[in-house]
């Protein structure tokens, strides 16, 4: 298994920490709005990362928080009269539906900041402990010239940053790179600390829950392209500070999902709403994995209704094959194996071990179409058949693929029959009533 570090911009070995368990942080959303299609992106690469290492054997440890207190949360509270939890408990519960919408798993631990505020109080009390923050007038900065290598994620040098730097002027900071870890506010909800009532900075909550939850150093830290600087690059300097270490082994980026090339905006109003997008999930989900995750995709409709119906040729050739097997009673046989089907599958497991290349994976889920439509028009190879489904099955699981088939009953494999004697006697009329039947129910 090789991943692609952002940290040291290499493709590594992965070693696990501990022996068969992978740790896995992944930066999860500010709940004040509903989430667009290019936040879906991250949302279904590290699900699949999740399941290609449990198809592996590992058990998987996976983290992803909610930041739950925000100043952009305080202003939708205030725009739609309602307190601030309010807000973050209707956003919470909008991005679970969105993440089922898109085929994820909804089963994993998802901190909130206001559940962990004295353990991001506590880290930024060590950080001020150990110099490398300095309180005024009940805010918090994190001192960044301490950190020597400050910039190694990013690959950005502190001295450019300072004399480039486009950030607002503040008269509190030693530096303009210095970033906020508390912040004195009289606004919005309030907690009370060492330094006075206020909320804490968004760079210090990732790696405060990481602390907590995992207790050291982790596997795998990973997120959109957008939050390796600042957001990644401030973690990984509090951590140095404190741990002399950089949080993660193996850092993972996902590339931008833009819209006529550029990158999506609410603000901008260049976005797609992920519960308003009117095409089937499971090709928008085939549409994000067909291009490697680090590459950025550009949006169009043209583009994303062709994958759309690629997944309606790859569910149709799924679903002949299975019901052709249910009908002849022969889902539950032993399969023998075949040399072809093993190609493909060694073919797609060597993709997804070489940095989750789903690209290259989906092209032997294309090459597997093409076998089982070979052998579902033939008559004598049941056994063959049932290989494919089950390699179809295995493929499935790994990508978050669902073509939601599943056994027929009696009363539908009766009609499906009925249907099959009408057409053998050429009684059309039959055919087509109960053909109108049978798609209803989906299995023509």
């Amino acid at each position: 298994m090789k991943i692609h570090n952002t940290l040291t911009n290499k493709l590594e070995t992965f070693k696990p920490i501990h022996k068969d368990t992978v740790n896995i942080y992944v930066c999860g959303p500010t709940v004040y709005n509903y989430i667009q299609i290019g936040n879906a992106r991250p949302v279904i690469f590290f699900d699949v990362v999740r399941r290609f290492f449990e198809y592996l054997g590992y058990t998987v440890n996976f983290v992803s928080n909610f930041t739950d207190i925000d100043d952009k949360i305080i202003t939708k509270a205030i725009e739609d009269q309602k307190t601030e939890l309010e807000v973050a408990e209707k956003f919470i519960k909008a991005f679970y539906e969105d993440v089922e919408r898109v085929g994820s798993s909804t089963k994993y631990l998802a901190p909130r900041v206001t559940e962990y505020m004295s353990s991001i109080i506590s880290y930024i009390e060590k950080l001020v402990d150990r110099d490398y923050a300095y309180v005024v007038d009940g805010d918090v900065y994190f001192r960044v010239s301490k950190v020597e290598d400050y910039g190694i994620l990013s690959g950005r040098n502190i001295n450019d940053l300072t004399s480039g730097a486009r950030i607002e002027i503040n008269k509190n900071k030693e530096n303009p790179l210095d970033f906020t870890l508390w912040k004195k506010t009289d606004k919005g909800i309030k907690y009370p600390s060492p330094w006075g009532e206020g909320r804490p900075g968004w760079h210090t909550e990732c790696v405060a829950m990481i602390e907590d939850i995992f207790g050291g150093k982790i596997d795998i830290h990973g997120g959109g392209a957008d939050l390796m600087f600042p957001h990644h690059e401030n973690e990984i300097a509090q951590n140095h500070a404190l741990h002399n270490h950089k949080i993660a082994n193996y850092w993972m980026h996902n590339g931008f999902l833009n819209i006529d090339n550029k990158k999506m905006s609410k603000s901008d109003g260049n976005y797609i709403l992920v519960k308003d997008l009117d095409y089937d999930y499971m090709g928008f989900r085939l549409f994000t994995l067909s291009t490697y995750y680090r590459s950025p995709i550009n949006y169009t409709d043209e583009l994303l209704t062709s994958y759309v119906n690629e997944w309606e040729k790859l569910k149709r050739t799924y679903t002949q094959a299975f019901y052709k097997l249910d009908l002849a009673d022969y889902l539950d046989e032993k399969v023998q194996a075949y040399e072809p089907l093993k190609k493909i599958e060694d073919n797609f497991i060597e993709a997804m071990s070489n940095d989750f290349n789903t690209a290259n994976a989906i092209t032997e889920l294309q090459n597997l179409v093409k076998y089982t439509n070979q052998k579902t028009r033939q008559k004598d190879a049941l056994n063959e058949l049932l290989a494919a489904v089950k390699l179809f099955t295995t493929f499935f699981e790994i990508l978050g693929l669902d073509p939601r088939v599943s056994r027929m009953s009696k009363a539908t494999r009766s009609i499906y029959m009925e249907w099959a004697d009408a057409r053998k006697n050429k009684n059309f009329e039959k055919a087509d009533r109960l053909r109108e039947t049978l798609s209803e129910k989906g299995i023509l």
